[in-house]
Formats: C-alpha cells, sequence, structure tokens
C-alpha cells in the first residue's frame, strides 16, 4: 500500500473565524465545521462536525481577553486529541499573556510559561505564532514554534511609501533589537525612547536618544494597548523637529481610551496587522494582513518545507 500524505485541515475558535476564513482561502482549503454548545451559566463545549482522524489539524485562535479565547482553545485541541487528529497546531496569531515572560517582582506569575504548559498538555503537537513579547517565550515549549516574523508583511508598505530621510524609532529600550532589525533591512537611521512608568499603562518620564529632526519617523513594536506610550512619543518627536511619525504595531490590543489618544496624537498613521480585529474603525489606523503569511507557512510545514525563508528578522 503506498504511502499517502494525511489531509490538512483548518479550524477557529469562535472570536477568530473572520482571520481564519481568510486563511483558508489563501490556503485553498474551506474552513472547517465546528459547532459551540453554551450552558446556561457560560460554560461551552466546542465539537468538530467532521472527522480528523488521522489529519493534522489547524487550530486558528488568538488568544486576546478575555480568557475564553485561550479557554476555548485549550477545549479545542483536547477534542481534536480525543478524535485521533494525528497533527496538532495552535496557530496563534497573537500569544496572549506573552507579556507575563518573567517575574519582575516578588509573588508574581510567569504567564507566559503556564499558558505554554497547558496548551501541551491540553495535546498541541507545534505552536505557530507571530511577534512575541519576548523572544524566549519559545522556550517554555518542549514542541516546535514556528515564529514568524510581520515584518514580512510590513517591510514592503513601508517601502511603498517611499518616505526620505527616514528614521526607525523603538518606544522603549526593550524593543531596541526589533528597531535594529528594521532598521537594517530600510538602510536608516534608528532612535530610542528612553521611558519610566508609574505603574502599569501609566508613563512618567520619555526621553528621546537620538536626532529625529527633518525626518519622517517610523516607531515599531509587537503590540499596543493604550496608546498611550505611542502617542506621547510621537508628540515628543514632533516637539523635536520631525516631519512625520508613523508607528508599525503588529497586535492592535486597543484597549481603554486607545482610539482616542491614537486620533488626539501627532501620529500620521497606525499599521497593525489582523491578528486581532479591531473594535471600531479610524482614519488613522491602516491594517496589512498577516493571513497570506499564515497560510503560507502552515501549507509548507504541512509539507515538510524549509520556513526559514519567511524569517526577516
Amino acid at each position: 500500500m503506498s504511502h499517502l500524505e494525511p489531509e490538512a485541515k483548518i479550524f477557529a475558535c469562535s472570536q477568530s473565524v473572520y482571520l481564519a476564513e481568510v486563511i483558508a482561502k489563501e490556503y485553498g482549503i474551506p474552513l472547517g465545521k465546528v459547532t459551540m454548545s453554551k450552558y446556561s451559566d457560560g460554560e461551552f463545549q466546542p465539537s468538530y462536525e467532521e472527522s480528523i482522524r488521522g489529519l493534522r489539524v489547524f487550530i486558528v485562535c488568538s488568544t486576546f481577553p478575555s480568557a475564553d479565547n485561550l479557554m476555548e482553545l485549550l477545549l479545542m485541541i483536547d477534542a481534536a486529541k480525543r478524535a485521533s487528529a494525528r497533527h496538532i497546531t495552535a496557530v496563534m496569531p497573537y500569544f496572549g499573556w506573552a507579556r507575563q515572560d518573567r517575574k519582575d517582582k516578588p509573588r508574581v506569575p510567569i504567564g507566559a510559561k503556564l499558558v505554554a504548559k497547558l496548551l501541551e498538555t491540553a495535546g498541541a503537537t507545534r505552536i505557530m505564532t507571530m511577534d512575541l513579547h519576548a523572544d524566549q517565550i519559545q522556550g517554555f515549549f518542549e514542541k516546535p514554534v514556528d515564529h514568524l516574523f510581520a515584518s514580512t508583511i510590513f517591510l514592503p508598505y513601508v517601502n511603498s511609501l517611499g518616505l526620505d530621510n527616514l528614521t526607525i524609532a523603538s518606544p522603549d529600550m526593550g524593543g531596541s533589537k526589533r528597531a535594529y532589525a528594521y532598521s537594517k533591512f530600510l538602510e536608516s537611521d534608528v532612535v530610542i525612547c528612553y521611558k519610566q512608568r508609574k505603574e502599569a499603562n501609566i508613563i512618567d518620564t520619555m526621553e528621546l536618544i537620538g536626532e529625529v529632526k527633518g525626518k519622517n519617523v517610523i516607531l515599531v513594536d509587537d503590540m499596543i494597548d493604550t496608546g498611550g506610550t505611542l502617542a506621547k512619543a510621537a508628540d515628543l518627536m514632533i516637539e523635536k523637529g520631525a516631519l512625520s511619525v508613523r508607528a508599525i504595531c503588529t497586535h492592535a490590543i486597543l484597549s481603554g481610551g486607545a482610539y482616542e489618544k491614537i486620533e488626539n496624537s501627532k501620529l500620521l498613521e497606525l499599521i497593525v496587522t489582523d491578528s486581532i480585529p479591531l473594535k471600531k474603525k479610524s482614519n488613522k489606523i491602516k491594517v496589512v494582513s498577516c493571513a497570506p503569511l499564515f497560510a503560507e507557512v502552515m501549507y509548507m510545514v504541512h509539507h515538510n518545507n524549509s520556513i526559514s525563508g519567511k524569517f526577516l528578522m
């Protein structure tokens, strides 16, 4: 009997259907059927409505708040394992709890490590994600991790802008590696913002390391939450003589008053991916889809092809 490669199927958690549909279309197969039973107390139970025995299953789920997204992904993985799927890949464009990658003060959890163990215990055999908040989170897993970079889709867009006197900026010291990686490909200068916080999401002071006068600046970061850092950085750079300030942020969390801060800031444009759905539209926000990138890498992984060409950083 000849050996046949197991078929691949793509499924989605409830809050990531919008993205999974585009990924499946790019991949060239229909999105798999899943139903969700809900109890009156809020408990829920996913069910695959087609056979997945012996197949490679991709489950698309960004684990942004609430925690129901993560719990649904865990239940989907467990159900796939118990339905005899051969390979179970958790496709997590946005990996939630990634900011809890270390103990930064006594008596706190390492949430990213806990999430990694939960995914593996549930039955995930591979993890696929994009622009982790900290690269070392890959080491929390004992399973293969495909860590994709949104730079592969952002850089062509930046080049299409045709900006002169371009400078790449990091909104904090922790993002300097990412900023230098972008500057390498764009052959531009780099500036860094040094900030101190009073507490989470509240900035006390911010200083600029580098020269932005007469420059078109692009801030790069892995995520934007309340928008306070980017708004303050953009305003500071315009005060220092920058011609324009744009921002590239992979994951658009945009919580609290983020939309208002972006609208009222000196930011000319905020470029994000669709790893997290926008809560509302804004003339300043440009969405570049990550679906083609994930679809291509998923196809390459399924056919055991090298994906090293997809890593620009």
